[in-house]
């Protein structure tokens, strides 16, 4: 029996021993690496599981009291015990693996809080990189056109057919192209210093807080759960010294548990459901102030959605004026025209403008285009 309890129990052990041992899925090179907070979480993870997933070696030596009644040796005889072997417990295993996984769901946490941080750090400023580079881009296709209608006004001045103030006034024109123009460039470059946003809907982010922030509670939960068990696998070397043995080997199969554990569910139950509510509570706190941006950023698409139309009306009605003028040739239609040249360009940059800090609300709002 003895015999086969030991060579039963001992491949459990380097099976158990064997699993916990895998390593951990490699990372291809030239991916970035893990936020370095996720690489501590991991590591402390990691370090903390180490003892609980590996099997413990155990060795002993004393006298005891041994003997056989029908032996050479008589009962009571101060014997030599010897005895190794190695031991696994279970439960321990499972808080390990446990361990590990919690690192995980406090990772994924940390993640979606510090995606939603640089969106706070963005501020104002939000989403407004793609619609400043679309307006630069019309300003700049632009102006080359209003400097040429300039010379070609100056000539006329030259010659007698235009007047300084009709000058003047397309100089002034094209002036406040250029200043927005430089405006817009210097505002690409401020706007540069501000980290990447992650590319996910602030709905998503905001989402997956609230869920790595449940499933670390939950798995929290389960570490104290699982306090309540205790399994424990021994097996090993087990001799007494001048006493006849026929197999000096031995496996041991341990299970307690407290009865405490029983009162811990609902317990758990309710600190789970509690923490939900306590964040829902906070006046201040992180998710709430991510709730009030996204009522602030749905305020500002509706308006822009409302401008956006309003622009685009204007700039086909003077589109078409200008295609009509640009079949005259008097020199007061000209003059028109050059008016309609440089402020349907300022049009065009604010569309374009809006066009795509529309597309990026509606891209962090996880809309889709009307």
């Amino acid at each position: 029996m003895k015999r086969a309890i030991a060579w039963g129990v001992l491949p459990c052990f380097a099976a158990l021993h064997l699993a916990s041992a895998q390593p951990s899925p490699s990372v291809p090179e030239g991916t970035p690496g893990p936020p370095a907070w996720c690489e501590f979480t991991r590591s402390v993870a990691s370090a903390e599981s180490a003892v609980l997933l590996a099997p413990e070696i155990f060795g002993s030596a004393g006298v005891v009291n041994a003997g056989d009644a029908s032996g050479d040796t008589p009962l009571g005889t101060q014997t030599l015990r010897l005895t190794a072997g190695l031991g696994y417990n279970v439960v321990s295993a499972y808080r390990g693996v446990t361990l590990r996984r919690r690192a995980e769901a406090e990772c994924r946490r940390y993640k979606a809080f510090s995606a939603l941080q640089r969106v706070f750090q963005a501020g104002p400023d939000l989403g407004a990189a793609p619609a400043l580079a679309a307006r630069l881009s019309v300003l700049e296709a632009a102006l080359p056109e209003g400097a040429r209608l300039l010379e070609s006004l100056r000539a006329d001045l030259r010659e007698g057919r235009a007047t300084v103030e009709e000058l003047n006034g397309l100089q002034l024109r094209l002036e406040q192209l250029r200043a927005l123009a430089h405006d817009t460039a210097r505002e690409q470059e401020r706007l540069a210093h501000l980290p990447p946003a992650s590319g996910q809907p602030l709905p998503a982010l905001l989402q997956e807080l609230h869920a790595a922030d449940d499933e670390v509670e939950r798995l929290t939960g389960t570490l104290r759960r699982a306090a309540a068990w205790d399994i424990r696998l021994r097996g090993g070397y087990d001799e007494l010294i001048d006493v006849r043995q026929d197999v000096p080997l031995f496996g041991v199969l341990t299970v307690s548990y407290n009865l405490g554990g029983g009162w811990q569910a609902k317990a758990n139950a309710r600190a789970r459901s509690a923490r939900q509510q306590a964040s829902a509570e906070e006046v201040e706190g992180f998710p709430q102030r991510v709730e009030r941006m996204l009522q602030d950023l749905r305020t500002t698409q509706r308006l822009e959605e409302t401008r956006l139309r309003e622009v685009s009306v204007l700039t086909s009605d003077l589109e078409g004026q200008l295609r009509e003028v640009q079949a005259l040739e008097t020199v007061k239609v000209r003059r028109f025209r050059d008016y309609l040249v440089l402020e349907v360009a300022r049009l065009r940059a604010e569309q374009a403008w809006l066009q795509a800090h529309l597309e990026a609300l509606r891209a962090l709002l996880g809309n889709t285009a009307p």
